[in-house]
């Protein structure tokens, strides 16, 4: 009371900002805008004031009246409102929506200084396995300390963005020489190589990461992130741990891929799914004791498709779990074929895959089809590899107790080349080990695979299984693996995988006990 309102000036605002608010006060009589201002107790603080002017009977001006708002409230929930929409409220990272600005300015100024700007994008190596294994808890630290590590290595220049998930990308606004965006990438990975420490776990990760370049690979940032994206996808497929610059052929391999995803979903439904069978060979050499059966795949505009191109096509997007029912249920309708053929009662295998496996309802859903088939079990036999009942012990030594009992043989395939220790085999219930191909493909030049297959046999046998060698191909591997007992021989020295018409030929052909051993 009694003081000049200037006690209240807050120094954020210029002498030309009062000079315009005068002049208008005393041009028109009115000024609104939003100032910032001083409280009683010193403390800055925005508001919106309105100053109208007073005049007195002879219409000249006598006094000013000002209303003002405080602004703090409302300004704290724009902050707010901000930060929810540019940055990540897990890692405080931007976000997507403000990586999108600051990569098309990046661009803009690239233009105009006519330089380069680089995009790395990446994410973690086998990420989804912590959240399965440790919960999404520990995937959330996990993210927040990659954030940390991130910011290292940020340079004034550059910005670092969580995209989503467990993908991340760093900007690089400025380019001056190719070898600096190699160093950039080598300084991500070097990021990893310390582990992550969580309740006692200690994990390890690592990125693969897809870098591309404005304007050599792309001109615009919509282009550029969708190459820095496919060269992401190309450095996980070839083992991640590792970065590669973007090349148009990747481009092409990924187009390629979509291509072959959607086709996938239409194979079954256009029938271009077909069975081919290999026989299993007792140890005489002559007698067939069992069958597998292993899907080809026919495109009717490219023709055969390779099993290792579209099998883990399949897993990715879960069509191999219908894949694998029509499997099934195609290889128990062709063993009662045989049957009513009148030829022997064959044994035959069908592979399960790790995503197959992981179905809660597997054990119900293999039940209903030999029902429905008429099939007895006891004429079915499932593969599984190490690898799958690994990923889940417990759970997945139940799965197979569930088969088991219900009369179907089970087969540990590629048996060697997992992750099993001998204290575990002991507890599965497996009926037959078949022996990896790496194994028997050098057992006639190299000490070290003939002494694991010897092992294997012993091992085998003492648990009261049957040894299985798979990719036979030489009569002197043959000789060897009889000599050392194994019980049946798979393998092109015996018979390629032949379609239905072809291995019935075979089996009509070939001397087969009339009932399984």
């Amino acid at each position: 009371m009694g003081q000049n309102p200037r006690i209240l000036k807050s120094g954020h605002h210029s002498d030309e900002f009062y000079r315009q608010m005068w002049q208008q006060l005393t041009t028109t009589g009115h000024w609104e805008g939003e100032i910032w201002s001083r409280r009683k107790n010193s403390e800055v603080h925005p508001k919106w004031l309105s100053i109208s002017a007073v005049t007195d009977r002879r219409g000249r001006t006598s006094h000013y009246v000002g209303i003002s708002s405080d602004l703090t409230a409302i300004k704290q929930t724009q902050d707010q409102l901000e930060n929810l929409a540019h940055f990540d409220q897990l890692t405080g990272l931007p976000n997507r929506l403000l990586f999108h600005e600051r990569l098309q300015q990046a661009i803009t100024r690239a233009r105009r200084s006519d330089h380069q700007v680089a995009l790395l994008m990446f994410d973690l190596d086998r990420f989804k396995e912590v959240n399965d294994a440790l919960g999404h808890s520990a995937g959330d630290f996990v993210l927040g300390e990659v954030a940390e590590r991130l910011e290292r290595i940020k340079d004034e220049a550059d910005s670092i963005c969580r995209l989503g998930g467990d993908e991340f990308c760093l900007l690089i606004t400025k380019v001056d020489n190719i070898d600096e965006v190699a160093q950039a990438a080598q300084q991500v990975l070097g990021l990893f190589t310390q582990s992550f420490k969580l309740n006692g776990h200690e994990l390890h990760l690592t990125p693969s990461i897809g870098i591309s370049l404005f304007p050599d690979d792309a001109e615009d940032a919509e282009t550029l992130i969708k190459n820095a994206d496919t060269a992401t996808y190309h450095t996980k497929k070839n083992g991640g741990n590792n970065f590669h610059f973007f090349q148009a052929s990747m481009f092409e391999a990924v187009l390629t891929r979509m291509t072959m995803k959607n086709r996938l979903r239409q194979a079954l439904e256009f029938e271009e799914f077909e069975l081919y069978y290999q026989p299993k060979i007792g140890a005489d050499g002559l007698t067939v004791r069992g069958v597998e059966a292993l899907i080809r795949w026919v495109q009717p505009e490219r023709g055969p498709v390779s099993p290792a191109d579209f099998i883990p096509l399949a897993e990715e997007t879960g069509l191999i779990v219908p894949i694998g029912e029509w499997v099934l249920r195609q290889a128990c309708k062709q063993s009662l074929q045989w049957q009513k053929e009148g030829l022997p009662h064959l044994r035959i295998a069908v592979n399960l895959s790790a995503v197959q496996f992981q179905q809660p309802q597997l054990a119900a859903d293999i039940a209903a089809i030999i029902r429905n088939s008429g099939l007895s079990p006891d004429f079915l036999e499932l593969e599984i590899t190490e690898s799958i009942i690994m990923e889940n012990l417990e759970t997945a030594t139940a799965t197979m107790r569930q088969l088991q009992e219900m009369g179907i043989t089970l087969a540990l395939d590629d048996f060697g080349t997992g992750y099993s220790s001998l204290g575990y085999l002991k507890n599965f219930p497996i009926n037959s080990l078949k022996i990896d191909r790496t194994f028997v493909n050098d057992i006639t030049d190299h000490e070290d695979d003939r002494a694991v297959i010897i092992t294997i046999i012993t091992l085998a046998h003492l648990l009261k299984m049957e040894v299985v060698a798979e990719g036979v191909e030489t009569a002197a591997q043959v000789d060897f693996l009889r000599e050392k007992g194994c019980d049946l021989f798979q393998g092109y020295f015996f018979s390629r995988p032949l379609p239905a018409a072809a291995i019935t030929r075979f089996l009509h052909d070939h001397f087969s006990r009339p009932e399984i051993p």
